[in-house]
């Protein structure tokens, strides 16, 4: 395995995960309301979208990464919308109910809505290719251990980081009363349907 490239793919993972946006806050809220293990469900779902989509920008895959800028629009009204009901949805609910159902929810499921959600957001992939460009890697590798190890690296600094945030928010788990807990639904719910508004508003541009 290259190790150069794999330590570079895993910086890039880093770096693209680590900005708190929506996603950051969902695993936040998910990490206290569930514990480190539905936190770190949300966390890898997002790391496995950000390797497909660092693969596709890793290995120049025109064909997909077309599709996906193509239809960025459609993409974005979709996730946009899904990102304002999820921030209503978390604003309005009620911690003692969330808790129980947090207990009954399955560490798939985090997972996979996770990862769904994330890919819905297909300018992660010119994010991903800017970033590359940055770090000279703009031409797709030239063979196929060398491009495995730089998407392996990042998936494995996406995932640090995640290990990194659901761990250390995991400490406060149990330590919310209803009340504060209360408040984290709601200034999460604001900046989760705040980041949605911004995606809507966005359209065409």
């Amino acid at each position: 395995m290259d190790w150069g490239l794999f330590l570079r793919g895993a910086i890039i993972g880093f770096a693209i995960a680590a900005p708190v946006g929506p996603i950051g806050m969902l695993c936040i809220r998910r990490t206290l309301a569930g514990g480190r293990g539905a936190g770190l469900a949300c966390g890898l779902g997002a790391a496995v979208a950000d390797t497909l989509y660092g693969a596709v920008a890793a290995f120049g895959v025109s064909a997909i990464s077309g599709f996906l800028v193509g239809h960025r629009l459609w993409l974005q009204m979709v996730g946009g919308g899904v990102l304002l009901a999820m921030g209503v949805r978390t604003f309005l609910v009620c911690p003692v109910r969330e808790a129980k159902q947090a207990k009954n929810s399955s560490r798939l499921a985090d997972f996979v809505s996770t990862l769904l959600l994330t890919l819905a957001n297909p300018t992660t992939i010119l994010s991903f290719a800017a970033v590359f460009a940055g770090f000279g890697l703009h031409n797709a590798p030239d063979d196929l251990g060398k491009g495995v190890a730089m998407v392996a690296g990042v998936f494995v600094g996406s995932a640090l980081w995640w290990m990194l945030l659901s761990g250390s928010v995991g400490f406060m788990h149990g330590r919310f009363g209803v009340e504060q807990m209360r408040w984290v639904n709601r200034v999460s719910g604001a900046i989760i349907a705040g980041f949605g508004l911004l995606v809507l508003l966005s359209l065409g541009q």
